[in-house]
């Protein structure tokens, strides 16, 4: 939840004058604080209930009578805490007028009239009760991504909560005995229902009068609106121009990065060389208003998961959205998440936004976090991204003042980058937060908006009062008016050829990639080749799309080159993904490349001679359409680094089925292996898995392969991984070494990719006994196993369990374990099925179900539930997220004896390589933090350095 102001907070916002409310107020704030008795009751001598009554709706009326005047010479926060503090006003000054005209059984002057003591408790201390439970408690607010009947209910509920302190007050006084005996039954349903729908009527036309007089309260009110179709957030500029002119005379340095923001002139996309048959739009007229659903997270939320997002609330106004959430207390209280698919557009609304944003009376700042240091603070991380487009650095704090009063929006774009670069920041949110809590306390509120791509939300933590906004695919309507912007830019110039844009018709046959920006112009630009897609009607796979695009491309760029040579550049493009891919990294640097593109491409066995001419590696790869400059070269979107190192590692396959095929039947065949060194140098560095989108290619792309050729790959990959583990005495391609890793770790890669590629390959599931044949399969399977988990790293691991299903079967008496797309029928297992507890081959699913039984089962008694774990925990070795599960359960079960799970909790975390992954699992699954350190140190020897003592 996010702070809100109170009434009392919100007479101090707004300065009020009148001393009787000030008085009374700052009475109850100190005898809440410190105890009726230590307060004194002299400030309440002179205070009657129909006094403050009067005081509070006179300056209500007097708030809502002047609401322009508190929006002048002020900068944008003030004026934030500003309406929030008069929407307070309203809601109390509607109560207290309803009350004065309710219908009681009594009027206002008659509960004045109280004795001293009234039934054991003194009338003034009462007095003051009911004064804190009135006004200092804090009120709801209006947010964008709450339609108004919801705030309005919230109110309602207020209104209810004031009602029964009223009630309980007088119940405590004289007048209370005064009362007849049905009246005593009735006034609670009086107050209850009185009150509370007079004041509803009075906020209501309170709130219309404050949306009139303030623009900021206007845009929450559009959010619940359909508004008409817009580009490159327009409506957006409009609304904040509605709410303050466009700053004019900021200091140079605020110029400079002003203007550096201002993108919407540049093309759509800023690609190293474009095609010069086709004309891109701009980035304002060719970027289409998004489409969002909205959700606050919780621990509880499974953002990760489409179902999960189709029960959430779709905005029918995402700029209206944008530009209340920006002007809300919620803004720099908490980040706002921005969730999105690959090409979904994350990265063009910060661009747009940024630049709308440039315009107004906030200073916005990207930064790109795949160009900075990842386990940089955040305010370290923001003078990077400065530094890079001003040239020099700043200091966050002297920029903030340079702006004078403009509020900082800092759009953090690529967390994903982060979570799955390596660095496992899976806090950052967190450090976001306290960041800007930080800032707040320095009286330098900032605004943060961070994207991330979906499928790493289930792997970071929420902190309170988060904010995310999921991007939806286009609709058939957004697809049409892309396509119409598309028209008008390349009309004249395919005519030249003969040739038209891309029609929605034959767009909107390829279904689910018509729908996505960056796939749709991906379509655009290939159908503008020789309108294939209006030829072929047929819906085109996205790795297909990529394919045909990148060979369309090199094609015209080379003049007709023939496939040997177009297969060259594909190469030469793999390689250069394959690079970052081994780096964990979107962004690589011309002497990287140099390095590592002549070792894989050009054998790099052998230094070039003096008479041979020396290559310019990086600029031969990067002076294609598909890089972008960012501090370094990156691809135009992640996702073309994805396809390209499934693209290399398929090449590398039918490169070794090939050479297999010219050995046949020679006599050398019979006890030579086959050369599997270019294999081994794409898929020895990382496991494919990190990815997902890498092993999707890969399916994809394997299904344009014949079944023949399919099958004879995964026999000689079989052949592989039996040997892979053996000593190579001598292997080409040795001088590619992206990042040097051990011989374990590569090893470890190389067997496991072997593993997903066997898999990939066969059409059908494979047993574990059919790749590694033997009476030891499962023993040497469960070594694999152990390897993997051992050397891949956490994102490794994880992303294999992802893509490779498992289930133990039963076949002719003799155990086996199944592997492929089909073996996960029912969700019965994952790749560890053979090691699911440490030491024995049991199965997942049935340890995660006795799991979860023993966390929420109540009929078991509390310790021998703990002693279940502690079992599974110390004899079988169990370490898995429903055993994380299962520890949170109990420690929030109420009345938990949370001293029988210390000992599991201790040597949960003394395995100090898995000690932050196991941290956070525990931490979501509802321990806290500051128990966890606690336990942590006391685990600790004495003299320990760690130790705090």
């Amino acid at each position: 939840m996010i702070e809100t102001p109170s009434y009392a907070d919100a007479l101090r916002i707004l300065g009020c004058k009148d001393g009787r409310l000030v008085k009374v107020v700052g009475f109850a704030s100190t005898a809440a604080r410190t105890g009726y008795a230590l307060a004194g009751s002299g400030q309440l001598a002179t205070t009657s209930l129909r006094d403050m009554r009067e005081a509070i709706v006179a300056f209500g009326e007097d708030v809502v009578r002047r609401m322009p005047e508190p929006r002048r010479g002020v900068d944008r926060f003030t004026r934030t805490q500003r309406l929030a503090a008069a929407h307070a006003v309203i809601v109390v000054s509607a109560y207290f007028e309803a009350l004065g005209e309710a219908r009681l059984p009594f009027t206002l002057e008659r509960l004045d009239r109280g004795e001293t003591i009234s039934r054991g408790v003194p009338t003034r201390e009462r007095f003051a009760r009911l004064v804190a439970a009135l006004l200092l408690e804090r009120l709801p607010t209006p947010e964008p991504h709450v339609p108004y009947a919801d705030t309005r209910k919230e109110v309602e509920r207020v209104f209810r909560r004031m009602s029964e302190a009223v009630a309980g007050y007088v119940g405590g006084l004289s007048v209370w005995d005064e009362l007849s005996a049905d009246e005593r039954l009735l006034l609670p349903r009086v107050l209850a229902e009185g009150p509370p729908a007079r004041a509803l009527r009075t906020y209501d036309e309170d709130y219309r009068s404050l949306t009139l007089d303030s623009h900021e309260f206007g845009v929450r009110s559009l959010v619940t609106e359909r508004p008409q179709r817009a580009t490159a957030l327009s409506r957006a500029a409009w609304l904040l121009a509605e709410l303050a002119p466009p700053r004019v005379g900021d200091q140079p340095l605020i110029h400079r990065v002003r203007m550096a923001a201002n993108a919407l002139d540049q093309p759509l996309l800023l690609a190293g060389k474009l095609p010069e048959d086709v004309s891109l739009p701009l980035l304002g007229e060719g970027y289409l208003s998004p489409r969002c659903r909205v959700a606050e997270l919780t621990r509880e939320s499974a953002p990760a998961d489409r179902v999960w997002w189709e029960e959430r609330r779709l905005l029918p106004d995402p700029e209206a959205f944008l530009v209340g959430h920006l002007t809300s207390l919620r803004a720099t209280q908490a980040p706002l998440l921005v969730l999105g698919e690959p090409g979904s557009g994350k990265t063009k609304l910060t661009e747009v936004l940024a630049a709308r944003l440039a315009r107004s009376e906030f200073l916005p700042i990207r930064v790109e976090l795949g160009g900075v240091r990842a386990r940089a603070g955040v305010a370290e991380q923001i003078e990077q991204a400065v530094a890079a487009v001003l040239g020099e650095k700043v200091a966050y704090a002297d920029l903030v003042a340079a702006g004078d009063g403009a509020m900082p929006v800092i759009l953090l774009d690529g967390f994903d980058e982060l979570v799955q670069g390596g660095v496992h920041r899976y806090d950052y949110l967190e450090r976001v937060r306290e960041f800007q809590a930080a800032e707040a306390g320095h009286g330098r509120p900032v605004a943060v908006i961070v994207t991330s791509r979906t499928v790493v939300a289930d792997r970071i933590r929420f902190p309170p009062g988060l904010l995310a906004l999921q991007l939806r695919p286009f609709d058939d309507d957004q697809v049409r008016q892309w396509l119409d912007i598309w028209d008008q830019a390349n009309r004249a110039l395919l005519a030249r050829r003969d040739l038209k844009p891309l029609t929605a018709e034959a767009a909107l046959v390829h279904g689910e990639m018509a729908r996505h920006p960056l796939l749709l112009l991906l379509l655009a630009l290939y159908d503008a080749g020789g309108n294939a897609l209006q030829h072929d009607h047929g819906p085109l796979a996205r790795s297909r799309l990529y394919e045909v695009l990148l060979r369309d491309y090199t094609e015209r760029e080379t003049g007709g080159a023939h496939r040997v040579a177009i297969d060259q550049e594909l190469v030469l493009l793999g390689a250069v993904a394959l690079s970052m891919l081994a780096r964990g990294s979107q962004v690589i640097t011309d002497e990287a490349l140099n390095r590592d593109l002549p070792a894989l491409c050009h054998g790099g066995e052998e230094d070039p001679g003096e008479d041979e001419p020396r290559v310019d590696w990086a600029r031969r790869a990067t002076e294609r359409f598909f890089f972008v400059r960012r501090n370094g070269h990156a691809f135009l979107h992640s996702t073309f680094a994805e396809f390209l190192v499934a693209w290399l590692t398929l090449y590398a396959v039918r490169d070794l089925d090939r050479r297999r095929r010219l050995v046949g039947d020679e006599p050398l065949a019979l006890v030579q292996a086959v050369d599997d060194d270019l294999l081994y140098a794409v898929t020895s560095h990382s496991c494919l898995a990190e990815r997902g989108p890498t092993v999707g290619f890969i399916l994809e792309l394997l299904e344009e392969v014949p079944s023949a050729v399919r099958a004879r790959c995964a026999d000689q990959l079989a052949g592989l991984l039996r040997r892979s583990l053996h000593e190579r005495p001598r292997r080409h391609f040795t001088g590619f070494r992206p990042v040097r890793h051990t011989m374990t770790r590569r090893l470890a890669a190389y067997s496991a990719n072997l593993t997903l590629l066997i898999v990939a390959a066969s059409e059908q599931p494979v047993t574990v006994s059919s790749i590694l044949r033997g009476p030891d399969h499962l023993e040497r399977w469960s070594s694999l196993t152990y390897l993997w988990k051992g050397q891949l790293g956490q994102e490794g691991w994880d992303g294999l369990v992802t893509a490779l299903a498992a289930r133990r079967i039963m076949a002719d008496g003799v155990e086996d374990v199944l592997l492929g797309a089909d073996a996960d029928a029912g969700a019965m297992g994952d790749v560890v099925v053979a090691v699911a507890t440490g030491h024995t081959p049991r199965h997942r699913r049935l340890l995660d179900l006795l799991l979860r039984a023993v966390g929420e089962g109540r009929s078991l008694p509390y310790r021998e539930r703990a002693g279940i774990l502690e079992e599974l925990l110390r004899t079988a070795g169990v370490r898995t997220p429903a055993l994380h599960r299962a520890l949170g359960a109990l420690w929030r079960e109420e009345g938990a004896d949370r001293a029988e799970l210390r000992p599991l909790l201790e040597a949960l975390l003394a395995d100090p390589a898995d000690r932050l992954s196991t941290w956070d699992q525990l931490v979501k699954a509802g321990i806290p933090e500051s128990a966890l350190w606690e336990i942590h140190q006391d685990a600790l020897l004495p003299g320990d350095p760690r130790r705090l003592d």
